[in-house]
């Protein structure tokens, strides 16, 4: 199980509009979203799949949110998770917030705001305090969806982007194809055989061949600041 990489949000909302809007602006925002609106997928969902952060609503039908948060603490699950609700209380955010959540937002709410929350939330899962993600001369940021390179932009399409900011996240640790493929694509997005490569080709020209490093047989990764850890490359 990868830990600690941004990428794969599990939105659990049973309002059809409101579902699709929050998925609409998390994926423009760079975010691969799977979408269920009852509760007793969603339990199914947190047992099958590996998540990086849950939007949860707690009005689901078939099992109510704040059975579902406790059942996810109690086993064991560490995903950040952001409690979405009308329930706007303050007995219902301290009962929330001591069952197990990780931020709380009423309804209705403001999309930036939840941006702004998510990325809170997933930086403080990885354990950094700048905002900003820096790899040598190249500079990520998450909130602004840019990459600069010594200075000056680069344009990368969503898939670059989204494959970049995973192995930064996750530098000096291999990821296979498959371990990316699962947090860049969601369940019903078709994955040609190749995609990975062809993504992580066009970065390579784009930021440097020496940026991420292949180990063979294996999978990609990006060092480091400072590693030997390039053994291996293709």
């Amino acid at each position: 199980m990868i830990k600690d990489i941004v990428m794969r949000i599990l939105l659990a909302e049973d309002d059809p509009q409101l579902g699709s809007g929050i998925r609409t602006g998390l994926e423009q925002a760079g975010y691969t979203v799977d979408w269920l609106t009852k509760g007793d997928e969603v339990r199914h969902a947190l047992e099958a799949e590996n998540f990086d952060l849950m939007i949860l609503d707690l009005g689901l039908p078939n099992k109510d949110g704040l059975s579902l948060l406790r059942e996810a603490r109690a086993a064991g699950l560490t995903l950040p998770v952001l409690i979405l609700t009308a329930r706007d209380t303050v007995a219902d955010r301290v009962t929330g917030l001591d069952v197990g959540a990780d931020d709380y937002m009423n309804k209705p709410f403001d999309l930036d705001e939840l941006h702004a929350r998510i990325r809170a939330l997933l930086r403080r899962r990885s354990g950094r305090a700048e905002p900003l993600i820096r790899h040598g001369e190249v500079v990520l940021d998450p909130a602004a969806r840019l990459v600069m390179l010594g200075g000056r932009n680069v344009s990368l399409t969503a898939r670059e982007f989204a494959v970049l900011h995973l192995l930064l996240e996750s530098a000096g640790r291999v990821l296979s194809r498959e371990q990316i493929e699962e947090k860049v694509y969601g369940w019903n997005e078709l994955v040609e055989s190749n995609s990975t490569e062809v993504h992580i080709h066009h970065l390579r020209k784009k930021l440097g061949k020496d940026v991420i490093v292949t180990v063979r047989g294996v999978g990609y990764m990006i060092p480091k600041p400072n590693s030997s850890d390039r053994t291996v490359t293709s």
